[in-house]
């Protein structure tokens, strides 16, 4: 397949136009009136601080800086987001573009490729499915990639969980076309935010190893070779520093994982001990299902597709309920498997794009809904956390076992 065909040029010059357009109409009508992305200037301003005047951006003098601007002079009390840097080294290098701009065109540029991210992570999702949406049913699921409670949360807070998104469809969609060093590379990427690439990334290189993909190996080795090697070279010191913003971040968060809002918050009787024994349930299904791999060899035999993609989206929903710490921004890489458990009701339902269309409509009102009955001042209620998690489990429980594909083995 060529990439620089005359068709794919002339779509790129669109998209690039589009981009364009978007983010001068973002800063005209938002971003000039209303600071904000609270969650990405911490990671803009540490890469600036370093960029122009050599400042290690895990420092406390890094870390005051970010606090000053983002609580108006002053430096955050210890029950406040302490809003450190706290994202690998190699952040700096996506960032290096924009660190010479002013802020309010920074933040145009960052929503609006947060925003084509979600909508190219949703585009490379269905070709991946090989789902050919009729045109009504795309326009509703593109619009609906970025009015999703999950999303819409995303793109405002500026989260690096939309291009995590992008990347990782990305990765499947290069190892299902062949492209298998892209893919590697573009798995590298996820790596910026690891919390939800933790367990994609082991196994996908399980896989890898199992089926002799070593270019895909090799292609997500090098890049991160890459990555941090010229991170060491910059800052010899930065993965120690890392790290130690990493253990101190769940000291001034408050976002439990969903497992912990079940046996913490609605039904603290069971405790500590029963969340334990509910995460080593879920690992041990994940590790049974990552044991089918062997015999999933995608894309080389199509038969094979959904029982690897089944694996994948499970892996991605116990990605975000054993963690100690995440976020309904995070849950966006979670659309795989949704999109996934939709295109089996498209193909196996009497009048299946019309229940899509309304499965997504209800997925769309019943997040919000919960979120604007529940929040507590600037947070979001615990109850935020449960609905698309508990949901695709019981998803692809009946994609495996019920009236689904019956793929498990």
């Amino acid at each position: 397949m060529q990439l620089f065909t005359r068709k794919n040029l002339l779509i790129l010059l669109f998209i690039l136009l589009l981009f364009g357009v978007s983010v001068v109409g973002m800063y005209t009508f938002f971003t000039s009136k209303v600071p904000g992305a609270n969650d990405f200037f911490p990671r803009w301003k540490g890469a600036q601080l370093f960029w122009q005047e050599g400042i290690d951006p895990y420092s406390q003098i890094a870390t005051e800086a970010i606090q000053r601007v983002l609580y108006g002079g002053q430096l955050a009390r210890p029950d406040q987001d302490q809003v450190l840097f706290v994202y690998p080294f190699y952040t700096v290098f996506l960032l290096w573009p924009l660190v010479g701009l002013d802020y309010a065109w920074v933040q145009a540029i960052w929503l609006v490729f947060v925003q084509f991210s979600l909508i190219g992570g949703v585009i490379a999702t269905l070709r991946l499915l090989e789902w050919r949406q009729p045109p009504w049913l795309l326009a509703i699921t593109l619009l609906w990639s970025v009015v999703m409670y999950n999303s819409t949360r995303t793109i405002i807070l500026g989260q690096f969980a939309g291009p995590i998104f992008l990347w990782l469809a990305g990765s499947l969609l290069a190892l299902k076309n062949d492209r298998d060093v892209l893919a590697g590379a573009l798995l590298s990427l996820t790596t910026l935010k690891p919390q939800m690439s933790y367990l994609i990334i082991p196994a996908l290189l399980l896989w890898a190893v199992w089926h002799k993909r070593w270019h895909f190996v090799a292609g997500f080795a090098g890049a991160m070779a890459l990555l941090a090697g010229l991170s060491f070279l910059l800052l010899p010191s930065w993965l120690t520093s890392f790290i130690d913003q990493v253990l101190y971040y769940p000291d001034y968060t408050v976002t439990p994982s969903p497992l912990r809002v079940i046996t913490g918050t609605f039904f603290p009787q069971l405790g500590q001990p029963v969340e334990v024994v509910l995460i080593g349930l879920l690992l041990l299904v994940m590790l049974w299902q990552w044991w089918q791999l062997r015999d999933a060899d995608w894309p080389a035999e199509l038969a094979e597709a959904p029982k690897f993609l089944f694996i994948i989206g499970l892996t991605l929903i116990v990605t975000n309920s054993i963690i100690v710490r995440t976020a309904t921004t995070n849950y966006v890489i979670m659309y795989i498997p949704l999109f996934l458990l939709l295109h089996t009701v498209s193909q196996r339902w009497r009048g299946g794009n019309v229940w899509v269309a309304g499965l997504l409509l209800a997925l769309l009102v019943g997040t919000w809904a919960i979120f604007l009955s529940t929040i507590q001042g600037d947070f979001e209620h615990p109850v935020t956390y449960l609905p698309l998690p508990i949901g695709l489990l019981l998803g692809l429980v009946w994609l495996a076992w019920g009236d689904g594909l019956r793929i498990a083995n």
